[in-house]
Parts: structure tokens; sequence; C-alpha cells
């Protein structure tokens, strides 16, 4: 259970704000919902309390994971991708909607990797944005540190500096 001002991980939009738990009617049976905020962007999402698992809505890890993210980003010796690029794109989705964290690592791990060796798609370069904000957000959170410096992390993983 969710309460109001909780900070939670809805799957492929992000962390959000629990900001209201409403009760509404729908076909004629009432049904409790947590309103939440997404902080990246403002949106509102409604979800219903008893479908919490279903739709992959999580806490935030906790600081002690953060580490583990880090290993699964920094995890070099993984088999070499010759999919098409459209195929790879779905896989990398599938990984961003389950809304793990540790998937989401890998698909950033993926990309900046395949970026080593060939341009990426533009549908690539978007999922990479994506993954780094979905991670930018939780990790910062997480470590209660600014975004900036888990930027600084990431980049000294992946050599960017």
């Amino acid at each position: 259970m969710f309460e109001v001002g909780d900070l939670a991980v809805y799957p492929a939009h992000g962390v959000g704000c629990i900001e209201a738990i409403d009760a509404r009617e729908i076909s004629g049976q009432r049904q409790d919902f947590y309103i939440m905020k997404i902080l990246e962007n403002n949106m509102i999402i409604m979800i219903p309390v008893n479908n919490v698992e279903s739709v992959g809505l999580r806490d935030i890890i906790d600081e002690a994971e953060v580490e583990r993210v880090y290993e699964i980003m920094k995890k070099r010796d993984i088999p070499a991708d010759n999919q098409t690029w459209n195929r790879r794109y779905r896989d990398y989705m599938e990984k961003i909607k389950t809304g793990s964290v540790y998937e989401v690592a890998e698909v950033l791990r993926d990309l900046y990797l395949l970026k080593v060796d060939k341009e990426l798609s533009f549908g690539e370069r978007k999922m990479l944005d994506t993954a780094q904000s979905l991670l930018l957000k939780e990790l910062s959170i997480a470590k209660k540190t600014d975004e900036s410096a888990i930027m600084s992390d990431i980049k000294a993983i992946f050599n960017l500096e």
C-alpha cells in the first residue's frame, strides 16, 4: 500500500508522487485509485489500488541496490547483438515496460556499447535518452543526490569524460 506523498516507480514513465487516493464509481462498482503525478513531465496517472501489482507500480530501490545497477552497466562480457535495429528496439522496449530498474540499466548499457560500434537509429537514440532519464531520476532519489552526480557516475562507467 502506498500513501499520499510516497514516491513510486510506474513502468516506462518513471518516478512519480502519489498525490491522492481517490474513490470513483466505474461500471456501478466503487474503486479506489492512486492519483500519481510523474515527476519528469507532470503527467497524472490513475492506478486502481487493486491493480498495483499487475501494472508494475513499485517502490524506489534503496541505496544499497544502486551499486547492483552500476554493476549491470559495467558488465562488458555480453554477446554481440546481430539483430536488426527494429527487432532490438522491440526487445529494449519490452525491458523498459517491465519497470525493472535492472532491465532499464541493461538497455542503457547495451545502447551505449552499441553506440561505440555504429551510429544508433533515431529510435535507439530516443530509447537511450528514455532509459537514461528513467535511471537518473530513480538513482538520484535512491542515493539522495542530484541527477548531475548520477550522470557523472554513468559517464565514468561508459568512459564518456
